[in-house]
């Protein structure tokens, strides 16, 4: 359980960590390890070979494997924080524009951070990995609560209603997401699309996920399909 104290820390934590150019090859180096490999499965020196860099540094900049995957997730997720402070400071945008902005931002990080998402669904359930387990949750809880800010200004406008379950909103937008994305062979087999071009399937899987996911958020925030 975190405390006052921990939780500012934390909030702190997030707005001070930056990552150097070297610090961040070694991070997508080890990202695609882990993800390819497991987080058991891969040492430091894989890392290490695989980012053509002194073993040694590993340890400078991170201390250990444990603290270099929590840098990982730290890296990730303040880019989905930024992003999200973005969309809620845009003064020129409706409510639902800013819940269909943030709806395409987050098919585009699924699709671009595979690895990521593959590691983040496993650590999710690694409990043996407590500290890691501890940061996921509370980098989750603080991008949940960007998300319900704009949900809340479209409540103070009008435009959506007073009931909104956000956790369940945005669970069946990153599980939606997550499913298609990481089962999209199975997407290209029923419907008969094993010959598109890849680029093309892509584009037409992020255009029907879109179509998709928005169509339900307006009915749940607006009582509008």
């Amino acid at each position: 359980m975190i405390n006052i104290k921990q939780a500012f820390n934390f909030a702190f934590h997030l707005q001070i960590m930056k990552f150097n150019d070297k610090q961040i090859q070694i991070i997508e180096t080890a990202e695609k390890l882990f993800a390819d490999k497991g987080f058991s499965g891969t040492s430091v020196r894989d890392i290490a070979d695989e980012a053509d860099i002194n073993l040694a540094m590993i340890s400078y900049y991170f201390g250990s494997k444990e603290k270099l995957l929590e840098a990982l997730f730290t890296h990730r997720m303040d880019g989905t924080t930024a992003k999200l402070e973005v969309i809620i400071g845009n003064k020129e945008m409706a409510p639902l524009e800013k819940v269909n902005m943030m709806i395409d931002f987050f098919i585009e990080k699924f699709h671009s951070q595979t690895c990521f998402h593959k590691i983040m669904m496993r650590e999710q359930v690694a409990i043996h990995r407590a500290t890691t387990a501890e940061l996921i949750q509370q980098l989750k809880k603080h991008n949940q609560q960007l998300v319900k800010q704009i949900i809340q200004e479209g409540q103070r406008s009008g435009d959506f209603v007073k009931h909104v379950d956000v956790p369940i909103l945005m669970a069946t937008l990153t599980g939606t997401v997550s499913n298609l994305v990481t089962t999209q062979h199975f997407y290209r087999e029923i419907n008969n699309l094993q010959d598109m071009p890849d680029e093309q399937f892509q584009k037409l899987m992020k255009k029907k996920i879109s179509t998709h996911l928005k169509f339900i958020f307006k009915a749940i925030l607006t009582h509008e399909a």
